[in-house]
């Protein structure tokens, strides 16, 4: 099953590597940002089936971005080189990828997310 993701990470060439690893497990990414401010929005008003999140964004912390995402019933989990520590309290128990991670990790997060959403609520297959 193919899904559309949200990505937001703030260092760049961490984002081109995690897009190439969700682009080699079959999905695509549909909208990404680097910081809070355009993050927000896109929460917000992008179309998509699930979010991944870096916990910090250049200091910044990725609380309104999941709570919008929350709000709209988006699933989403956290990629962090920190492990959990830096999760925001309203999100403790939101699965955390750790940073680097491998292929099978990122696969694993993202079945486990999209295993949590309806199978109408996906994009087309």
């Amino acid at each position: 099953m193919s899904a559309s993701v949200l990505l937001i990470e703030d260092e760049a060439l961490i984002r081109m590597m995690l897009v190439e690893m969700i682009e080699e497990a079959g999905h695509s990414v549909v909208a990404e940002a680097g910081n809070v401010a355009k993050g927000a929005v896109l929460a917000t008003d992008a179309e998509f089936d699930l979010a991944i999140l870096d916990i910090n964004l250049g200091g910044d912390t990725i609380e309104p971005i999941a709570s919008a995402l929350a709000g709209r019933g988006k699933p989403f989990f956290f990629v962090s080189g920190y492990g959990s520590s830096g999760v925001p309290d309203a999100f403790r128990g939101t699965p955390v990828v750790t940073k680097p991670c491998l292929l099978a990790e990122l696969q694993t997060a993202i079945d486990a997310a999209l295993s949590q959403v309806p199978s109408k609520s996906l994009g087309p297959i």
